[in-house]
């Protein structure tokens, strides 16, 4: 098993619910071997408390998670990218920066929790969902073997995962 710490970006264009969410999912999954990070095109320039609320009740870290800009990432001294995965479908949409190192991508699109409207109850429900399939992905990420797939294999599975719903393996 290789020592490398992969880098991994999700974007979203607020960066305030799903983005970070998949942050902090990953930094707890990833034991270590990654390091992920979180960043919009439009930050909304603070983190949503209901993605806040759901990740202190799942007894993940909130520290540090702060809603910013991907420029941050194109600055010198910014990490060196692995992976970058969009999970909302605006910044799917726009043009990305060019990213260090030409880091592989994927679209993860999830619905975004944020925009529903209702009830407290209904908003904690979408943003559980919203957590539920990040988690999913995530964990289907964390097993593959990313030291023994070509980039071909690799994006091609990064894509199923990107088409995986919540307790499904992903789509064939």
């Amino acid at each position: 098993m290789s020592d490398k710490v992969y880098h991994v970006l999700f974007l979203c264009t607020g960066n305030s619910a799903r983005s970070i969410m998949a942050e902090a999912i990953l930094n707890h999954l990833g034991q270590g071997r990654f390091r992920a990070y979180s960043a919009g095109s439009h930050p909304a320039g603070q983190v949503n408390p209901y993605a806040l609320e759901l990740l202190e009740r799942q007894r993940l870290p909130v520290q540090g998670l702060r809603s910013k800009s991907w420029d941050e990432f194109t600055q010198p001294g910014a990490p060196l990218l692995d992976f970058v995965f969009t999970v909302c479908d605006n910044a799917a949409g726009e043009v990305c920066p060019l990213w260090p190192g030409q880091p592989v991508s994927a679209h993860w699109g999830i619905p975004d929790p944020a925009a529903v409207e209702g009830s407290a109850e209904e908003k904690r429900r979408a943003f559980a969902e919203a957590f539920l399939l990040l988690n999913r992905r995530i964990s289907l990420f964390l097993s593959l073997p990313l030291d023994k797939l070509d980039a071909l294999s690799l994006q091609r599975e990064l894509a199923r995962i990107g088409h995986t719903g919540p307790g499904q393996e992903a789509a064939a």
